[in-house]
């Protein structure tokens, strides 16, 4: 699994970092503008927020990665134990809040309870786009009842289109999110995937829905017209 960090404050950040290295791949980011550059890729399993950072705070970072409509779980950190200042997080769309200074096995303890409630809340849904629905508690795809077979990274694929419809996904955000970081083949395989998608996908005329954009990437849209 996937763990943004965004702490300011180093030796916390290489703390947590080593508390967690066994549970998640961390990224680590120092000031709320790159903290959320990277979030907003949409790879992670969660994400840990301190709030007090330089270029943007946390509040700021967290409020437009959900006006972006990115739900990662989110811890927030603060050295503030206030009941406003926790209120005020959560009502930014906080899922979890932790006040330093704090114990080593209450973080992780956190961050299972947080990953577990996130999985069983997602294999709970079915996501739809028109006549397709995709269970993810089966993983079976059916168009107007009838079942699509996809391998696993086609699956995957689609997914996510489906969870980010109407927005553009890079080869690179696409290929750390399916195939991770230190996968040894290139993004050129995300090309490869798409063109098998979208063959299995043509005989319902769904091939259409998947527009794509030259050197740039692919995105599921009820406007099918490719961007030349």
């Amino acid at each position: 699994m996937k763990l943004l960090l965004i702490e300011d404050d180093r030796h916390l950040a290489e703390t947590i970092r080593e508390t967690v290295q066994d549970m998640f791949e961390t990224t680590q980011a120092f000031d709320g503008h790159e903290g959320l550059f990277l979030a907003s890729q949409n790879i992670f399993d969660v994400i840990i927020l301190d709030i007090m950072l330089p270029q943007m705070n946390g509040y700021e970072v967290l409020e437009q990665l959900r006006a972006q409509n990115i739900t990662t779980p989110l811890i927030m950190l603060t050295a503030k134990d206030g009941i406003d200042d926790k209120i005020h997080g959560f009502k930014k769309g906080a899922d979890d809040y932790l006040v330093k200074p704090f114990h080593r096995e209450e973080l992780l303890l956190r961050l299972e309870a947080l990953v577990r409630r996130s999985i069983h809340d997602y294999k709970e849904q079915t996501l739809r786009f028109k006549e397709l629905q995709m269970n993810t508690k089966t993983y079976q795809v059916t168009i107007e009842n009838e079942i699509l077979k996809l391998n696993g990274k086609q699956y995957d694929l689609l997914e996510y289109l489906l969870n980010n419809r109407n927005t553009i996904l890079t080869k690179e955000q696409i290929f750390d999110r399916i195939w991770g970081f230190d996968s040894d083949t290139s993004t050129s395989v995300v090309e490869v995937y798409a063109s098998h998608l979208r063959k299995n996908l043509k005989k319902f005329g769904y091939d259409q829905y998947i527009k794509t954009f030259r050197g740039l990437g692919y995105m599921l849209t009820e406007n099918g017209e490719d961007d030349d």
